[in-house]
């Protein structure tokens, strides 16, 4: 990285700043759905069906959209697609306001998610620009903003904002969009200049389709692919899995130790996130604890599902952060974006795919506990590729 100056002082903490503001507007309008779905659903008279169609948007956009994000970056710059991203999920998310009926939802919903999807691989691309020689703090700051706007939204919507606009939901949809755009506005105006001495990492990319030849690209993939379906797996099947235990009591601790457990996580990253940098160590760990929350949470169902869950998401949510490091750190400066799309393109449509082996596990068999077993095999999975990795030298 020789063609990186030092950020100034101000410049550095300005980036800081600014890059946990845009990590919270990757979750804030998605999360801000799930206090309200119930009112949506009357009011639109969903069936069970309609409603798991528009929850799955999301992830399917990210799987999607995320190359445009790259060619976002090749065609505008860093920050120009950033604040077009920002700007996208504002706009999707004040439409939805405007929802008449539930078919409008769901193209509203298509916009908003595209904007995330489109985000998703223009942040570390940012973080290498405005943060070249601090990816490891960077990286940590905007997942910790990402998770900090899932609570925000979770938290704040019912006690505080659908008071504020006469318990309207599609009031509420419209005023999480305001502080997404007001980020939009502040990252225009306060973004910092590139950290380079002859311009190299302010150039355009020349390219913005990942190379699909590059193994690189498909052990990225797949390792986040491992991480994002224990996530997304756990969050959808462990609250029917406790149903059917005959516990239901447990299902809204459970999904709360889930979440909530990522931010300790991400805490204790933003001081030690330099210190891993390219390490295999938290992969393995991530993987071996996934496997003993994975074994208490199918085996132990009573007062402990509540840890194991927590320790779940801990273990997860610490193997996402240090593995977005990875792509400004393995990739040159016009390889980020698109190494990250094709990264996300794989990862989270495999991370759709495994959601559905889990249920049809299950179904076929009649045994619940079945639907975890894919979720044991990414936990191995992402400590055999961190091991691949290893021994390409990517890892140490």
């Amino acid at each position: 990285m020789s063609d990186h100056r030092q950020p100034t002082s101000r410049e550095k903490w300005i980036a800081v700043a600014l890059l946990w503001l845009a990590g919270n507007a990757l979750r804030l309008t998605i999360l801000a759905v799930p206090p309200v779905i119930a009112m949506i659903r009357d009011d639109f008279d969903l069936s069970a069906t309609e409603v798991g169609i528009l929850s799955s948007i999301p992830p399917a956009l990210f799987a999607i959209a995320a190359l445009a994000g790259s060619l976002l970056v090749a065609r505008l710059g860093v920050t120009s697609a950033l604040v077009g991203g920002l700007a996208l999920v504002a706009l999707g998310s004040a439409l939805r306001g405007l929802s008449a009926d539930f078919a409008m939802l769901l193209m509203t919903t298509v916009v908003m998610s595209a904007g995330v999807a489109i985000m998703q691989p223009i942040m570390p691309t940012t973080v290498r620009q405005w943060l070249p020689h601090h990816i490891g703090l960077g990286t940590a700051v905007y997942t910790n903003g990402l998770l900090v706007g899932e609570t925000f939204a979770v938290l704040l919507t019912v006690p505080v904002v659908l008071p504020l606009v006469g318990g309207d939901w599609r009031m509420s949809l419209l005023a999480w969009s305001v502080p997404v755009a007001m980020i939009a506005l502040v990252v225009r105006i306060y973004a910092p200049q590139p950290t380079t001495v002859h311009g190299s990492a302010s150039a355009t990319p020349r390219k913005w389709l990942p190379d699909w030849h590059d193994g690189l690209v498909w052990r990225l993939g797949l390792l986040f692919c491992c991480v994002n379906a224990i996530y997304f797996s756990a969050n959808a099947f462990l609250p029917i899995y406790l149903a059917n235990a005959g516990h239901p009591e447990l299902i809204s601790g459970a999904l709360t130790a889930l979440n909530f457990g990522q931010l300790p996580a991400s805490g204790l990253l933003l001081l030690v996130a330099a210190k891993l940098e390219r390490k295999v160590w938290p992969y393995v760990a991530s993987g071996l604890l996934s496997l003993l929350s994975l074994a208490g949470l199918v085996f132990m169902v009573g007062p402990s599902t509540i840890v194991w869950a927590a320790l779940l998401g801990f273990s997860d949510a610490a193997a996402l952060i240090v593995g977005l490091t990875l792509p400004p750190l393995l990739c040159r400066s016009e390889d980020v974006a698109r190494t990250s799309a094709g990264m996300f393109t794989i990862s989270y449509g495999g991370a759709v795919a495994i959601a559905i082996i889990s249920g049809a596990a299950w179904d076929l068999s009649g045994i619940p506990a079945l639907s975890f077993v894919p979720l044991v095999v990414c936990a191995l999975g992402l400590m055999a590729v961190s091991g691949a990795m290893l021994m390409r030298k990517e890892l140490r």
